[in-house]
């Protein structure tokens, strides 16, 4: 293995990829949804554009960071791009004005914290968990 293999690494190498436990976000109608379940586990929805690179690049940070399970909360998805009328309607409903990248948790029906850009990565989530 040559210097740079050693310092880079080579293509061959495959870095196994964290999967979330992500449930997609893509009706109006699973806000209510949200809402409700909010009172009795708490809910974190992640608003995230496709085609920005800070986004992308706090979404990758989000996941390498995001150490809670499927028992503690309930982890959802939003394409902003492909479900703007979602996106809009969360804005409304829990009262926070649209950003991108952007995480809210909801607890009891209200938004508890919420971040933007790199302020997401310093939510402390585990405080929000029963």
């Amino acid at each position: 293995m040559g210097i740079f293999n050693k310092i880079f690494g080579t293509s061959s190498e495959e870095k196994e990829e964290k999967v979330l436990p992500w449930i997609a976000l893509t009706d109006v109608e699973q806000l209510d949804s949200i809402e409700e379940k909010s009172k009795t586990k708490t809910q974190a929805i992640f608003k995230h554009s496709t085609r920005c690179g800070i986004s992308r690049m706090v979404l990758k940070q989000f996941v390498s960071s995001y150490n809670l399970s499927e028992t503690d909360l309930d982890l959802y998805f939003l394409d902003l791009l492909n479900y703007r009328d979602v996106s809009k309607e969360t804005g409304y409903k829990f009262q926070v004005m649209h950003e991108s990248p952007q995480l809210l948790i909801i607890k009891n029906g209200v938004v508890v914290a919420h971040g933007s850009h790199g302020a997401i990565n310093r939510i402390d989530m585990e405080q929000f968990v029963d």
